[in-house]
Formats: structure tokens, sequence, C-alpha cells
């Protein structure tokens, strides 16, 4: 089972920018898949999860400006970052649940982790 997050780059405030992850090994239509971040010198934070029943969850800081999607067809998921701003620098890591778990917003809830992408945005 792996995660692979990539689309991460250097942008500028205002800017949009889509990352993508890709899970390989086995589908994960039943699993809730999340994405975290951890900016520098701060600790790793919710961004957003979709679950494996299409419920969304952001958090505050993204809301309104952040969509995460997925297809199952192609074990992708997505997150749309529009309006970015330098406080969203950050490494951005894929992540995914148990099977048909709860919606959480905590990592500790998440089993499989991809890499990370780092996403940079200037002022």
């Amino acid at each position: 089972v792996q995660l692979q997050a990539s689309g991460g780059g250097l942008v500028q405030a205002g800017s949009a920018l889509r990352l993508s992850c890709a899970a390989s090994g086995r589908s994960f239509s039943s699993n809730n898949m999340g994405w975290f971040r951890r900016a520098p010198g701060k600790e790793r934070e919710f961004v957003a999860t979709l679950t494996w029943n299409d419920r969304t969850y952001y958090a505050e800081s993204v809301k309104g400006r952040f969509a995460v999607s997925r297809d199952n067809a192609k074990n992708m998921v997505y997150l749309q970052m529009n309006s970015l701003k330098p406080e969203d620098t950050a490494v951005y890591f894929c992540a995914c649940s148990g099977v048909q778990a709860p919606g959480s917003s905590s990592w500790h809830d998440y089993v499989y982790w991809g890499q990370g992408t780092l996403v940079t945005v200037s002022s």
C-alpha cells in the first residue's frame, strides 16, 4: 500500500494549485482520504478529508478556498487549493484511514501516509 503526493510548487499569493495523491496496492474507495500539512517549525495539522461515504471536512483556515475530491476508478485524491496565502506554505501529506472509519481530523486516525509535497506561497 502506497500513497504518492504530487503537485506542489512555488506560487504567488492568490494563485491556485492542485495536489494529487495516487494510491496503489488496493482500492481505497472504502477509506477516508485526508490531507494534512506541516509548516516550518510547526506541528502537523489537519487540512481536509473526504470520507468513504462522500462527506467533506475542512480546517477553518482553508474552508471556502480548498476543495478535496476523489476519483475511485483511478485511485486518486485531489486537493484543489485556491486563493493561496503565504501561511499555506507547508509540506502537504495525503493519508488514508481504516475501512469505513468515521470522518476525522486527527492524524492518529489515518493509517497510511504519503511522502509529502512542498507548497511554497510567496507574498
